[in-house]
């Protein structure tokens, strides 16, 4: 694993820290995931949750911990969540310290689906985050089915935006959205002053990016704030 700060820009502290997926040798998440198959799938989904929790544990992480997961390889939510409880037990991590959030590009046929796991999350005490938010198309029907507790903005919305007024206009608007439906903004991939600067005029508090800490492999980042 590696782990990439989210900073909340007000109190000048660190939010969360993302688990990211890395092979035993540094070999990038695109590389580990591309093994990923039907038959290991659930195993692989499982085996990150421990890792992540097991290693966030031995760094002392004390914010929030954001774990991706795999709705395809989530059959019942409340047999599959009794891993992560073990783990938080076994490694003495606070089990209410954990928000999944799953991609928007997560290829899903069945929406349905990934609504109860989110639901069943929620209702254990969990955050839920949609991350890559405007990456793809099911992104504005899925939040108006269920509404997490926060979206990620896609990097592809950032990048630029000091010099893209339609992205501007776009990202203003979701922010109206998520404000009337209490849902916390954070905007991930920033890295240029530029872009900081924008998005913070819009009232945006958290962020992700290379401006404020590069994924540091098995290790946390320094933070740096602007």
């Amino acid at each position: 694993m590696a782990y990439q700060p989210i900073i909340d820009t007000i109190n000048k502290t660190v939010y969360s820290q993302e688990a990211l997926v890395r092979g035993i040798n540094k070999e990038s998440a695109y590389e580990i995931l591309s093994r990923v198959t039907d038959v290991n799938r659930y195993q692989f989904d499982q085996a990150c949750r421990v890792k992540a929790i097991e290693l966030a544990s031995r760094l002392k992480v004390d914010s929030y911990l954001n774990i991706n997961f795999l709705p395809n390889a989530i059959y019942k939510p409340e047999s599959c969540i009794r891993t992560t409880f073990e783990a938080c037990k076994t490694f003495n991590f606070p089990a209410n310290k954990l928000i999944f959030e799953i991609t928007e590009g997560e290829r899903v046929t069945d929406h349905d689906h990934v609504i109860s796991i989110f639901k069943s999350y929620k209702s254990m005490g969990f955050l839920t985050a949609i991350d890559d938010f405007g990456a793809g198309y099911s992104g504005l029907n899925l939040l108006a089915k269920f509404q997490p507790d926060i979206i990620k903005l896609d990097m592809e919305l950032i990048r630029d935006i000091e010099k893209k007024r339609v992205t501007q206009v776009i990202v203003k608007s979701i922010m109206m959205a998520c404000n009337e439906l209490n849902i916390a903004v954070i905007a991930e991939g920033i890295e240029t002053l530029e872009e900081f600067k924008v998005l913070q005029d819009f009232g945006i508090r958290y962020y992700q990016g290379y401006l404020f800490g590069k994924p540091s492999w098995e290790d946390l980042t320094p933070v740096h704030y602007p």
